[in-house]
């Protein structure tokens, strides 16, 4: 097989979240637990940082990555989902896994995964765990998928495991309430072994903190923590990923992982350099000002226009779309009505309609010009903007891939 033919083979034989929704979505582990025994369990073969939360442990899982990497560790790193190549998922130093890596595993897997009705994401997590464990990383930052508790990756035993945050997202798997949204992302709480949440929240709190009790688990609330440090990654809502960062890095030095502070500088300082993240506040033009952020839930936004009352813009121009399972009624409130909106549909299964977005838009006071595309309503948006306006791209991880 070659890569385009392993790649085009996942695409075709597993069902994928991001493209269908729910209905890939296992809710158990066993699957999983399965795939791993088949490859001998390369996820004991290697130590952890689990990472889980509503919005930013996509940012803290890369900062924690870069951070161990500048302390000279060869550092393993899984995120989803990705943005324009496969091989982002998975990396080790900042590198990509190798074309070679991803087709050798399908080749060599094939017949045992068409045997079962694995999923996506749970393929993708197996291969990481396999690709870590043959590459003999010194450690690696395990970012979860969806929610904690029934997540594929929750297989490992970490040395410490990070929540950054808890919103409504994924309601219609996660539950409707923090409370039960919590409590799926506390699952990943194990025995013994201590967890840090970055942002306080009075209703989640005390769910942490029982969890932790009954799992004789440390818990670290690093909401007060004061950090000397700075991160590359714009956005003012950094200021609260950081805290959990460094307070998880505070409990690894606690446990003999030798990290100088001058590695948590230069970590913090250099993390697109050392990871090649994208998409958390990126500007892509000046005059006018281009930014992208793949927000793309009211917590998220909350965030995003904390941000944008700090910049200074004559008009507002925002290239907006989203994934039919998102509840507009809760995101489009926030948006101001001053704005000029270019409504767009997100190439995949799941994108919503510009045309129904624009209508449901309407009902807030929101008014702009449906497209077809992500592409023709930026094209759209740069034509009208002025010199001195702001262009914001988001809505959707999907949007944001595509124009980055």
């Amino acid at each position: 097989m070659t890569y385009t033919e392993s790649i085009d083979w996942l695409w075709a034989h597993l069902p994928m979240y991001q493209e269908k929704g729910r209905s890939a979505f296992r809710g158990k582990l066993d699957n999983i637990l399965l795939l791993c025994d088949h490859l001998c369990n390369p996820q004991e073969q290697f130590p952890t940082i689990h990472v889980a939360g509503t919005n930013g442990k996509g940012s803290s899982s890369h900062a924690l990555a870069s951070i161990l990497q500048e302390a000279g560790y060869k550092v393993g790193l899984y995120t989803s989902p990705h943005l324009k190549d496969f091989r982002e998922r998975i990396k080790i130093n900042g590198k990509r896994i190798s074309k070679e890596a991803v087709t050798d595993f399908v080749s060599w897997h094939k017949d045992f995964l068409e045997g079962e009705e694995f999923s996506f994401f749970e393929v993708t997590v197996g291969m990481a765990f396999d690709y870590f464990a043959l590459q003999k990383v010194d450690i690696a930052v395990i970012e979860v998928g969806l929610g904690g508790r029934l997540d594929s990756t929750n297989i490992i035993t970490p040395l410490v495991s990070l929540i950054t945050n808890i919103g409504k997202d994924h309601t219609d798997i996660l539950g409707d309430t923090l409370e039960e949204i919590a409590y799926e992302k506390a699952g990943i709480i194990k025995r013994g072994i201590p967890v840090v949440i970055s942002e306080f929240h009075p209703l989640t709190a005390p769910i942490f903190k029982q969890v932790a009790l009954e799992k004789e688990s440390d818990i670290y609330l690093a909401d007060s923590l004061e950090v000397p440090y700075s991160m590359d990654l714009k956005g003012s809502y950094q200021a609260k990923n950081i805290k959990g960062i460094v307070q998880t890095i505070r409990v690894l030095q606690e446990k003999g992982v030798r990290i100088p502070e001058e590695a948590i500088e230069r970590g913090l300082s250099h993390i697109v350099a050392n990871t090649h993240l994208m998409g958390r506040w990126q500007q892509l033009g000046e005059r006018p000002k281009i930014i992208c952020d793949t927000a793309h839930n009211a917590h998220g936004f909350a965030e995003i226009f904390s941000q944008l009352a700090t910049e200074r813009y004559a008009t507002l121009h925002m290239v907006l779309g989203f994934v039919k399972e998102k509840d507009l009624e809760a995101i489009l409130p926030m948006f101001p009505k001053e704005a000029h909106y270019y409504f767009c549909t997100p190439k995949i299964d799941r994108g919503l309609s510009a045309t129904t977005l624009q209508e449901k838009a309407a009902q807030y006071g929101l008014h702009g010009e449906a497209f077809p595309s992500v592409g023709s309503a930026l094209e759209r948006a740069k034509q009208e903007a002025g010199e001195d306006d702001f262009i914001y791209i988001g809505g959707s991880t999907f949007v944001v891939a595509e124009v980055v």
